[in-house]
């Protein structure tokens, strides 16, 4: 489930999908819904969490392994390929809107969650947040554009640490190394993301909307052969056997290090 506010300027999108706001179709068509309406003149979006666990589990692997399930492996190549396409879509579109987009990030924030979380231009951690890209347990890469993004932010030493480790790192290192812009108290993110968004009420709406297009650039070469890379691993074995392994857990938290 997403829902969403709209008060003087500044949009709140809450993640509210239970058991932790993994990405799937429902997930994809509200946030679809959300940007066929957004307002032109809204100068502020604020994407959080309302669930405690976390802001985003990553991609919903059980819906993907039940799809995978029910359609010939024939198939397999271009269902893939039209869901990363359509999540594509809906990353760009959230990278690029004219507007100075704050995430609040709490608990966990993993793989697609992650790649969410980076398509807002000022992130806001609470000291509960932790990121990873858990993906190379799966038998891929991170396919909904977090790599490019990561890059094109905080720079290589921490991606090869963080996909080629698959470990999780804290609000304290996220902030040291430049991906997060404050850490704050669990249950404070909110108040601090309406604080900036006050602030940003304050500029001129044309020279603040040339400053993100000037500063934030979408790196189109590098998100397309991510794309091709990701699509082509996830025909291979390795995905259909970690996605049965993830499924049949009796873990309560099997995304998890």
């Amino acid at each position: 489930m997403i829902d969403w506010t709209y008060d003087s300027g500044v949009y709140e999108l809450v993640l509210a999908a239970p058991p932790c706001n993994e990405i799937g179709t429902t997930m994809l068509a509200g946030l679809q819904r959300f940007l066929a309406q957004v307002d032109p003149d809204a100068h502020t979006l604020i994407v959080r969490s309302g669930l405690r666990q976390g802001f985003c589990a990553g991609a919903d692997l059980r819906e993907l392994y039940r799809g995978l399930c029910d359609a010939p492996k024939e198939q397999h190549a271009a269902a893939i390929r039209g869901f990363i396409d359509e999540i594509h879509d809906v990353m760009d579109r959230l990278d690029m809107l004219p507007l100075t987009t704050i995430g609040v990030v709490n608990g966990i924030c993993f793989g697609g969650g992650f790649e969410l979380a980076l398509t807002c231009d000022i992130l806001i951690a609470e000291k509960s947040a932790r990121f990873c890209f858990p993906e190379l347990r799966l038998g891929i890469v991170p396919g909904f554009g977090g790599i490019p993004r990561l890059r094109r932010d905080v720079g290589n030493g921490l991606i090869r640490d963080l996909l080629l480790s698959g470990r999780s790192v804290g609000a304290k290192k996220a902030h040291g190394c430049g991906l997060v812009s404050q850490i704050v108290a669990n249950g404070e993110g909110l108040n601090a993301a309406r604080a900036l968004a006050a602030q940003s009420a304050k500029f001129d709406p044309v020279a603040r909307k040339a400053a993100k297009a000037f500063i934030k650039k979408l790196p189109r070469e590098e998100l397309a052969e991510e794309r091709e890379l990701f699509v082509r691993l996830a025909q291979g074995p390795a995905l259909f056997a970690a996605l049965k392994r993830f499924v049949e857990s009796t873990d309560l938290r099997p995304y998890l290090p």
